[in-house]
């Protein structure tokens, strides 16, 4: 969903033309596979980080078209909500010193995003969902203007039949409610990490990158509260997965298979698998015309745009033209500091990575509907949860951080060649914020606790830690 698009409305013949052309490529991106004539470069790393501009009262500032313009930052695009924005990294090579580069990235990135928001009587805040957030500021009006955004909210609810989205999420409180757009899905900001991989593991990084999927979401806990009430320790997991769904009315995506999800098994075989599964089960929500060459991939790209998996396959070109294999993991929330943030990146890479080399020598230690089941605990009770690990028993989630899963990435690192230096300062955030028990949720619950639910304190007082560029654990909720 990163192109935008050139048409709002769409009639029967453009889907006809739109299927036509998802089915040749599928088919060729499945020839390429079988033939081996993807990319096998080395492993290459990434990231998206989506934020909110705030104004001097903590609330969304709906400005993002003019910060953009006035930004004038190569790196930087507009979200869903006019109160959003996203920053990207330039692709580095996964080897050597990469997270203290990526940290110099994103660093020089969010200081220049700040120090422009601070020009316009605003502010910037990466954080999983926005504690002083409204439902009434999620509509139309505060739709960024861009035509891939109004056509898929359109689609959307065409596939309803124009029924209201409905959520509902149980947590440590019970919020229901309906809404009568996609803006819901700005509500919730992520940190998404991207990696090329070389087609002979693409397959195996990510189905090591859903078993790994449980820890991440539990680390990066970043969002526990919506309109007020605390639901999940990571509540963006059901609001996204609420907030687009469009199954249930078309007759294609009926059942367990939703546009966003944890997606419904291992790739067993190829990666072709996810790509098939898009065209076989999913409509086409956005049919535009690419005027492409089939080698583009253009149409199953934007398709697959459509489909939020938490681990979702990507296909791209290397700079000679050659295809190539991403996997994007979705499941980190943004924040709560730049450190943080390149800290939930080593540890994904090195685990995924050392999870993959397992499941490469002895096949999946988890059945996927095991898997599927950890995520779902872990999104809902942070690193107070339990999951079943490889040995078949129940683990608190902290314990088995200190006890395996800080050395299995440790591993894993050391094998994609980092060097010791990286390693050890950004393991090191993480086996404190394990010690100390606190992520983003966790100090997020506790200030409100200490404090009367006083959300725009918190999210002022939030926004002063995180500018100190101390990692979370070191935050004080006095």
């Amino acid at each position: 969903m990163g192109q935008e698009i050139s048409l709002i409305q769409f009639d029967k013949s453009d889907f006809e033309r739109f299927h036509q052309k998802l089915k040749q490529e599928t088919s060729l991106l499945n020839q390429l596979i079988e033939q081996n004539a993807c990319s096998a470069h080395r492993p290459v790393a990434g990231f998206e980080i989506e934020a909110w501009l705030v104004d001097e009262s903590m609330r969304p500032s709906p400005i993002n078209e003019y910060y953009l313009t006035t930004l004038n930052h190569p790196l930087a695009s507009a979200e869903l909500a006019k109160f959003n924005i996203e920053f990207n990294s330039t692709p580095t090579p996964l080897t050597n010193d990469v997270f203290s580069l990526l940290h110099e990235q994103l660093q020089t990135t969010w200081s220049a995003a700040y120090q422009h928001a601070q020009t316009l009587n605003s502010n910037v805040v990466m954080i999983g969902i926005l504690p002083t957030l409204k439902q009434s500021d999620l509509n139309l009006n505060n739709m960024s203007n861009m035509n891939r955004y109004r056509a898929l909210n359109e689609q959307v609810l065409h596939a309803r039949r124009g029924r209201p989205i409905h959520i509902d999420i149980a947590g440590a409180e019970h919020l229901k409610f309906d809404h009568d757009d996609v803006m819901l899905e700005s509500a919730t900001t992520s940190f998404q990490l991207h990696i090329q991989l070389p087609l002979r593991i693409a397959h195996h990084f990510y189905n090591a990158s859903i078993i790994a999927s449980a820890p991440m979401v539990a680390l990066c806990a970043n969002a526990p509260f919506l309109f007020g009430k605390e639901l999940w320790h990571e509540s963006r997991i059901p609001l996204f997965e609420q907030a687009v769904e469009s199954g249930g009315y078309s007759g294609a995506s009926q059942g367990p298979i939703r546009r966003v999800s944890f997606g419904s098994d291992y790739a067993r075989h190829s990666i072709i698998e996810c790509f098939q599964e898009n065209f076989d089960h999913f409509p086409v929500l956005l049919p535009v015309e690419q005027n492409s060459a089939l080698e583009a991939f253009a149409h199953l790209r934007l398709h697959n745009g459509t489909i939020w998996r938490w681990n979702r396959p990507l296909v791209g070109f290397d700079e000679d033209g050659t295809p190539h294999i991403r996997v994007e993991h979705r499941t980190p929330a943004a924040g709560p500091s730049v450190i943080d943030s390149i800290a939930n990146a080593a540890f994904y890479y090195g685990l995924t990575q050392n999870i993959c080399d397992e499941i490469m020598t002895k096949g999946w230690p988890l059945p996927f509907a095991q898997a599927k089941d950890n995520f779902y605990q872990a999104a809902r009770f942070g690193l107070d949860s339990h999951i079943i690990w490889f040995d078949g028993n129940k683990q608190r989630l902290p314990h088995l951080f200190q006890m395996e899963l800080l050395s299995r990435a440790m591993s894993g690192l050391e094998s994609l060649g980092v060097c010791r230096t990286d390693i050890d300062t950004y393991l090191d955030v993480i086996r404190q914020r394990i010690d100390q028990k606190q992520n983003g949720s966790q100090w997020q619950r506790q200030y409100i606790y200490e404090h009367d639910h006083d959300f725009t304190e918190m999210t002022r007082n939030y926004l002063k830690n995180q500018n100190t560029g101390n990692p979370v654990s070191t935050w004080a909720t006095a």
